[in-house]
């Protein structure tokens, strides 16, 4: 005769998972709960505890070094030596850094040297903290644009406090850079239907940092000409403004510098994860622009541009942008972990894409290792010299990771939206009709 088991009362717990169980499951649930109410403290939180891990040591010893570039070579453009000016920081690690933007940043970064530093580096903290928040939200709206007012501003509150622990985050902000400032603002610019609006937001990231100019495209598949007209004047216009304040340096500039990328930083770096880092770190040198980076980089834009065109035939807004700005961060010939900031909308594209297939998991998997588990980080740690090409072929495959990444979001953009041909038309948000789903019922 079998023994008689005896459940407590209210029965087994849920699941018939064993009793014990239970307070953990309803801390956590107590918790999801809390989080899902309160997601504004969460943000609040998350953004305190970050502003202070930047901003105090900033305050007590060097850090925020590109804040700290910015701020001490804009006086140089106008005494005519912007690009002759290298911040020397302590420690064998640490090259002289350069000011690599064009002079029209140098123009915009002049008050940065009017404001003492603690004031100036919290300010550009916060600031960036919040351009997170803008690029979310646009980004979430793109994806979208029908999910109710609450709901969207709830999820937009919890992935900025998620996403603001990501790499390419984090390291923005200890290092004091412009990247979340700058994709907020193609993000927002792109968003608005007014040409000149959208036109004045990506020229002048573009005259700022030349990288987001890939911005161009994104108008160009949607026929937004007047947009694409305007982004082109702006652009010229900083251009201009550069060379009217200061003609020497912006000589300097465009005329020498601007190709130069060793002059940026160590090419070879672990750091850079763009396609000409990846493949100079597997074969052991600078390649430069030869025909191994040819051989890669050509498949890799036409693979992004077919992105970019079905994303847009299918009216999918956010996947277009995103092909679009995956294309700009794999040819630059430096694309440091930082810049990596769009990796932000590929996971939320991956995350709210209303089709799921196994490339769209293995994707935001990726994603999630390299981004969360802070993969170049420690790739960086294990290199013995910054300048150092070569890599035992383990860390040289390691350091392909974000590429890889890229690729693979990618080829998940180019697969149509389910139960749809790639050249049909439709609204990535737009669920499939309810007529659809039931005539696919047994």
């Amino acid at each position: 005769m079998s023994p008689t088991v005896r459940f407590p009362a209210g029965g087994p717990a849920a699941g018939g998972a064993p009793e014990n169980t239970r307070p953990g499951r309803r801390r956590i649930e107590a918790v999801r709960r809390t989080t899902a109410r309160r997601p504004g403290t969460v943000l609040l939180l998350a953004a305190a505890v970050m502003l202070l891990l930047v901003w105090l040591p900033a305050c007590l010893r060097v850090g925020m070094v590109d804040l700290r570039v910015y701020r001490t070579a804009a006086p140089h453009l106008l005494s005519g030596d912007l690009y002759a000016f290298r911040l020397r920081l302590p420690g064998p690690d640490l090259f002289p850094l350069p000011f690599t933007y064009p002079p029209f940043a140098a123009l915009l970064f002049l008050p940065l040297s009017w404001v003492v530093w603690p004031l100036v580096s919290a300010v550009w903290t916060a600031a960036s903290v919040l351009a997170l928040c803008v690029l979310v939200h646009c980004c979430l709206r793109m994806a979208g644009p029908t999910v109710p007012a609450a709901r969207h501003r709830r999820r937009v509150l919890l992935w900025s406090s998620a996403l603001l622990w990501t790499e390419p985050v984090a390291v923005t902000l200890a290092l004091g850079q412009i990247n979340l400032l700058l994709a907020a603002c193609v993000a927002f610019a792109v968003e608005r239907r007014s040409a000149a609006a959208a036109g004045l937001g990506t020229g002048l990231a573009a005259g700022v940092k030349l990288v987001p100019a890939v911005t161009g495209l994104y108008f160009l598949v949607h026929r937004r000409w007047s947009a694409l007209w305007w982004s082109g004047a702006v652009f010229a216009a900083t251009v201009a403004a550069g060379w009217w304040a200061a003609p020497r340096p912006a000589a300097d500039f465009w005329l020498h510098a601007v190709g130069e990328a060793a002059r940026v930083g160590p090419v070879g770096s672990v750091l850079n994860q763009s396609v000409r880092g990846a493949l100079s770190r597997t074969l052991g040198h600078d390649v430069g622009w030869s025909a191994p980076w040819w051989a890669c980089a050509v498949p890799a834009a036409l693979l992004a541009l077919t992105a970019v065109v079905r994303t847009a035939r299918r009216t999918d807004r956010l996947g277009a942008l995103l092909a679009v700005q995956l294309l700009g961060l794999l040819i630059s010939p430096i694309s440091w972990c930082h810049h990596w900031i769009w990796s932000v909308a590929a996971v939320l594209w991956l995350t709210h894409t209303p089709h799921r297939t196994r490339i769209h998991t293995a994707a935001l998997t990726a994603w999630g290792l390299a981004l969360a588990g802070y993969l170049i980080h420690w790739l960086a740690l294990a290199q013995a010299d910054i300048w150092e090409f070569g890599r035992p072929w383990y860390l040289a495959a390691l350091g392909w990771s974000y590429p890889v990444c890229a690729v693979l979001t990618l080829i998940a953009l180019l697969l149509p939206a389910a139960g749809q041909g790639t050249d049909r038309p439709r609204t990535s948000c737009q669920p499939r009709s309810s007529s659809a789903s039931i005539s696919r019922m047994p």
